[in-house]
């Protein structure tokens, strides 16, 4: 990487400033960018990612791509919708080869090539699009090894938060039936240019031994997002639609009266795996 010019360097080069549009907010200290990436690694008991694939979506100027190729993976692929940031990644390709792989699109529509298993992602989210980005990848979660990702550190601590609380829902639920999901650990907006109104968070998300199918996590998200709509209400309200709801309920243990916090993310399984 010493070919390269330096961050600095090269967002001036490319007269690169964060569009808020694309929910820019670009991490450029190198020293945070492989913390990052030797914490994930760490608590995945690893070295490197020697022999596997990696994804990153929104590289921008490519603080994160530097590191990541530091932990020498069999290919990197950068997913970026901006073109301005595609030569910058061009650059780095000229240094280091097909390792590196650029995609010019848009991660929300792009095929994470399912036959590739020994693959991860790792990325500095575009706040945009970070929960929808997160459940595409929940719902095919046996794909991969492990996603590390960076919310605002709000959403950071919805997925985190346990059943009966005020945060608890849908994104809770859906995140914590497919992985353990570790705190690695939280960024001032003083980390970043420019820098956010709010702090970030970075998560480990490593897929449990037993994930539900994508079919049965489907209908999770259904009930979820019927319940938590309403979250207000006892379930025998909020998801009436669901046929046969009170016969579900009992089979399941689950009072009628309870609301949408009150559900463990085992019970929302349950509720599931039982509907037809």
């Amino acid at each position: 990487m010493e070919q390269l010019l330096s961050l600095k360097e090269t967002i001036e080069q490319y007269g690169l400033l964060a569009k808020k549009s694309l929910g820019q907010n670009f991490l450029l200290d190198s020293n945070i960018t492989d913390k990052i990436i030797r914490n994930s690694l760490e608590a995945q008991g690893k070295s490197s990612f020697a022999g596997e694939y990696v994804y990153e979506v929104g590289p921008g100027p490519g603080g994160l791509t530097r590191s990541i190729l530091k932990a020498q993976p069999e290919k990197l692929t950068v997913i970026e919708m901006d073109s301005r940031c595609i030569q910058i990644m061009k650059d780095i390709q000229n240094v280091v080869g097909e390792q590196l792989q650029i995609v010019e699109g848009d991660a929300l529509k792009y095929d994470f090539q399912p036959e590739q298993k020994s693959k991860n992602i790792i990325s500095n989210l575009p706040y945009n699009i970070s929960v929808p980005l997160l459940i595409k990848w929940l719902k095919h979660i046996d794909d991969y090894k492990s996603l590390t990702l960076m919310f605002q550190k709000e959403v950071a601590e919805r997925i985190t938060a346990v059943p009966n609380s005020k945060i608890y829902g849908r994104i809770s639920v859906l995140s914590q039936l497919t992985c353990r999901v570790k705190v690695l650990f939280n960024l001032s907006p003083s980390c970043f240019v420019p820098a956010p109104k709010i702090w970030s968070t970075v998560l480990l998300f490593v897929p449990l031994a037993n994930t539900p199918s994508s079919e049965v996590l489907t209908r999770v998200e259904h009930l979820t997002e019927m319940a938590f709509g309403q979250r207000r209400k006892m379930i025998r309200q909020s998801l009436k639609a669901v046929p046969n709801l009170e016969e579900i309920c009992a089979h399941a243990g689950i009072d009628m009266t309870s609301r949408a916090e009150n559900l463990a993310p085992e019970q929302y399984l349950h509720l599931a795996q039982l509907m037809k």
